[in-house]
């Protein structure tokens, strides 16, 4: 069973940093693309960035330069390092499992963590 846990939201103040992470369980884990989504209020889910399995990357353009997508295969592990955030990152974050290959920022993505929420605010 395909399992995905984020952990470290919160709540922080503009232009602090922040990083998520994701614990992956029920597959192989270096075999697929994974990736970071989020929703903001009032918006569709969006994706952030992604990585796939030869460790190529692929960032939207609202956070080009500000986040950074890893993994550690050895802990079976996602993270998304979220640097000078805004307000308009407001949302809450979601990592996400896909296929052989990410065909972007999107994805595509067919199993999801629950989510949790990252404010922004002074």
């Amino acid at each position: 069973q395909v399992q995905l846990v984020e952990s470290g939201v919160g709540s922080v103040q503009p232009g602090v940093s922040l990083r998520l992470s994701c614990t992956v369980s029920g597959y192989t884990y270096s075999n697929y693309c994974l990736g970071w989504l989020r929703q903001a209020p009032g918006k569709e889910r969006d994706g952030v960035a992604s990585i796939d399995a030869y460790a190529n990357t692929q960032n939207a353009g609202s956070v080009k330069g500000r986040f950074t997508i890893s993994k550690d295969s050895a802990k079976n592990t996602l993270y998304l390092q979220m640097n000078n955030l805004t307000t308009v990152d407001n949302a809450i974050y979601s990592c996400g499992k896909g296929f052989q290959y990410c065909s972007g920022a999107d994805g595509p993505y067919n199993y999801w963590g629950q989510g949790n929420q990252v404010t922004v605010s002074s």
